[in-house]
């Protein structure tokens, strides 16, 4: 179970106008704005369910995923996951949970596919029976069979995308973080995508959490809808909630919504 409880971060940013004189001002006078990130960010998540985490550019969606894997400690709040806090207990943590980044590769980029698995294997202690038994399912069900000996740097996004997703889920996570997994991705990889991650979540029992601008992908994955704007959770409930306050398609009901909560 994932339990959030006021989360707060704030961001110092470094602010300096255009032109030389104000570089050398800067120089010797730095002036900083305020981005609060979070801003009182509460949720609970049970286990097995998929939950999609949506929201503008700039609304606190990786902040919050980067909370609940331990990779940023927030500035007040709590988070319990299974019984640990993330950015304290790490080690217990992180071998219980797997994350794909959409735009950042936990592959070695110029070694060939199966050896990146392999340090992951023993990053992670993997035993030899799990692994070899996640590797040939993972391998048959993303169709990953023609590319294990592929160096990450040649091959495709969609392909490389597929072998994230493997990676993620050598160690058997009890957990799943997505953020935009299928982004840049082909109609035929998303497809992929969404149909492996659907299993798992029914067939293992994984729970999933999807950060995505893609709203195909949470109506194919997503039970539950949490919609996040300026650091604040603005909406939690299902797509069908979502549906009955605007015109029935998503997208424009989600456009409706930015416009009410002005995001």
């Amino acid at each position: 179970m994932i339990q959030a409880e006021h989360l707060q971060k704030i961001f110092r940013v470094r602010k300096r106008n255009a032109g030389f004189k104000n570089a050398a001002k800067a120089f010797f006078s730095r002036e900083y704005e305020e981005i609060h990130a979070l801003n009182d960010v509460s949720f609970r998540i049970e286990d097995g369910e998929a939950v999609g985490y949506i929201g503008p550019n700039g609304a606190g969606k990786s902040s919050t995923i980067k909370i609940l894997s331990g990779i940023l400690t927030p500035d007040s709040g709590t988070c319990v996951i299974d019984g640990r806090v993330p950015w304290k207990d790490r080690r217990a943590h992180v071998s219980q949970i797997g994350v794909v980044f959409g735009q950042r590769s936990q592959l070695w980029w110029d070694v060939p596919v199966i050896d990146s698995f392999e340090l992951i294997r023993d990053i992670y202690a993997v035993t030899e029976d799990v692994y070899k038994r996640n590797l040939r399912d993972l391998t048959d069900l993303l169709n990953l069979s023609e590319i294990l000996k592929t160096p990450a740097r040649s091959l495709s996004l969609g392909q490389r995308m597929r072998c994230e997703i493997a990676a993620s889920l050598l160690h058997d996570p009890r957990i799943l973080f997505l953020d935009e997994p299928t982004i840049g991705l082909d109609a035929v990889s998303k497809i992929a995508v969404r149909e492996f991650v659907l299993d798992m979540n029914k067939r293992r029992g994984t729970t999933v959490i999807l950060t995505t601008h893609d709203m195909q992908d949470v109506e194919a994955l997503a039970q539950r809808v949490l919609l996040i704007g300026k650091g604040r959770i603005l909406l939690d409930g299902t797509l069908d909630d979502i549906r009955r306050g605007g015109s029935g398609q998503i997208d424009e009901t989600l456009a409706a919504l930015y416009k009410q909560f002005d995001i």
